[in-house]
């Protein structure tokens, strides 16, 4: 992997603007106008998230190195010359059950002591960096001066000593505390076949001892897909329930302050694109009905969304010319209407966590890393802030086509682009801006660091139509842009976004706008920030 160098950036926060007398805010595109002006002073708070809300995913794999999906600019070729397919078996990085290994390429282990990526990533702090995924499911920890080559009998993987502990100082520098999952392969069991807390114990008080932080755990990773995920053969609803009992109370009595997740199900809802319901290995699926019927003592319900599964895996994926229809970015609330009923009959009143999301399973899509894609990851934020889920988790950071950054130079993405104006500008409390509709999605939140101030993400999802508003006072507008609109350059008020000299973050400056009409260009993003909004929600 190439390494190069970085150092950190800090932006500062908008200046204010000018204190206006008048603030108001009304809606008009294409012939539409709301009944009554929309008044940022009065907008009503509707929900809250946490402060770590927009957060990554760094696979398992990545610490320990091994087969994860193959980037698409690679699927023609060879995934690994012949010691990379030995390296990648001595590690125990084997597809997963029923999954073609034409599908993976092998990787190294991620270098976390890398000054750029640990830059980037600390510009998206605070946050929570899970460190997780299917192959976490059968991977070993050893604190072994000399780990072994091979990975102990019912398990796939090795995660050494060496490699947690870059794990453990990547989270401390970058002020992301580690979201994870506990092994759950037959090497984790008793010959009874009831899972063993021995390995989690270990591996949780080497992380204590350390100086590691685990924030939140799941039982394991995706029990929907158990079978598929490393669990023992047949492995069904009930031994799921039997096995959450033991973790449960292992938890609770030796790591209390840790907040316990489930039941981290995948790929559900009421729709023929869900990935459980076709999208890829072997899919015998649990339903999170019949595990949320046993996770009721978890401080937050867990799941995963992806829209689809990409063409990695399936002929049925979606297709770039969807991917800013309704039809499209709508399946964010698809997934969690579904999860929010089972949720609402096994744990009424415990918050959501998204804890693995992207627009594709199976790596992404082929557009995963272009401006194209950035309107789903934005809207699906706006989204969920609105709908009581406290901490979404993007998958990956720096791991195949969505990865936020690109893993062999780090240089951002579009989506990393988007999810740094997100940090900067989006407070942790959520305001009702009104509802969305084609041209016009429009979101509010407190406006990070200034009490009192507001900030908009309009997000026109149109190809063809302009859209605008109408706002009575002055603000600092933030516009994406690229051209065209799948590209993996975006730009900033019509300023390309790039890496300056020693790899040092841009400043990102907004546009001075006056009072009056603001007009949306067809497939663009805007953050509006407004200091002087005033609003009573947003004094805290």
């Amino acid at each position: 992997m190439k390494i190069i160098r970085c150092r950190k950036r800090a932006d500062a926060i908008p200046k204010a603007c000018a204190t206006a007398t008048i603030v108001a805010l009304g809606l008009v595109a294409d012939g539409y106008a709301s009944a009554d002006p929309i008044t940022p002073s009065k907008l009503p708070q509707i929900s809250t998230v946490d402060e770590r809300f927009q957060s990554y995913n760094v696979e398992m794999l990545e610490v320990t190195g091994g087969r994860f999906w193959k980037p698409y600019k690679d699927i023609m070729k060879t995934s690994a010359p012949a010691s990379d397919h030995v390296a990648g078996a001595a590690s125990g990085t084997a597809a997963p059950a029923g999954m073609s290994p034409d599908l993976y390429q092998y990787r190294p282990p991620i270098d976390l002591t890398n000054r750029c990526l640990r830059a980037l990533a600390r510009n998206l702090g605070p946050a929570y960096v899970r460190i997780s995924g299917t192959w976490a499911n059968t991977t070993y920890f050893t604190d072994a001066k000399t780990p072994p080559k091979t990975a102990p009998a019912g398990y796939n993987g090795v995660l050494t000593r060496d490699q947690w502990l870059g794990a453990i100082a990547f989270s401390r520098e970058v002020d992301a505390p580690i979201v994870t999952s506990l092994p759950n392969s037959v090497g984790a069991r008793g010959p009874d076949g009831v899972w063993r807390p021995d390995q989690a114990r270990l591996w949780l008080a080497f992380t204590v001892a350390h100086g590691g932080t685990i924030a939140a755990a799941e039982y394991f990773n995706e029990p929907t897909l158990a079978s598929m995920g490393g669990a023992p053969k047949g492995y069904d609803a009930a031994a799921f329930g039997r096995d959450f009992k033991v973790f449960d109370a292992f938890m609770r009595k030796e790591y209390p302050r840790v907040k316990l997740l489930g039941p981290g199900s995948v790929g559900e809802a009421d729709a023929p694109w869900s990935v459980a319901s076709g999208g890829y290995g072997e899919m015998t699926v649990l339903k999170a009905g019949e595990l949320a019927a046993f996770t009721g003592d978890a401080d937050a319900f867990s799941y995963h969304h992806y829209g689809a599964a990409s063409e990695r895996c399936t002929a049925t994926g979606t297709s770039a010319a969807d991917a800013l229809s309704e039809q499209w970015l709508g399946r964010t609330d698809k997934t969690l209407a579904y999860y929010r009923a089972v949720r609402d009959k096994a744990m009424p009143g415990k918050p959501f966590w998204n804890t693995e999301t992207a627009d594709a399973a199976c790596g992404g899509n082929p557009w995963a890393g272009t401006f194209l894609d950035t309107f789903r990851y934005l809207d699906q934020l706006g989204r969920l802030a609105r709908q009581d889920v406290k901490v979404v988790i993007h998958n990956t950071l720096a791991a195949s086509d969505y990865g936020l950054l690109d893993e062999s130079t780090y240089e951002p993405k579009p989506n990393y682009w988007g999810a740094l104006l997100w940090r900067r500008l989006m407070g942790t409390t959520v305001l009702d801006a009104g509802p969305s509709r084609e041209g016009l999605h429009l979101y509010a939140q407190c406006l990070r660091g200034k009490p009192g101030g507001v900030a908009l993400l309009a997000i026109n999802n149109s190809r063809s139509s302009s859209s605008s508003i109408d706002l009575a006072t002055e603000s600092l507008r933030y516009t994406l842009s690229a051209d065209p609109v799948q590209s993996g350059t975006v730009k900033l008020n019509d300023a390309v976004l790039k890496l300056g000299p020693n790899d040092a973050l841009p400043e990102l400056r907004g546009q001075a706008t006056a009072a009056g009409s603001i007009s949306f260009a067809p497939a663009t993003i805007t953050f509006l920030a407004i200091p002087e909004a005033t609003n009573a929600e947003c004094k805290g």
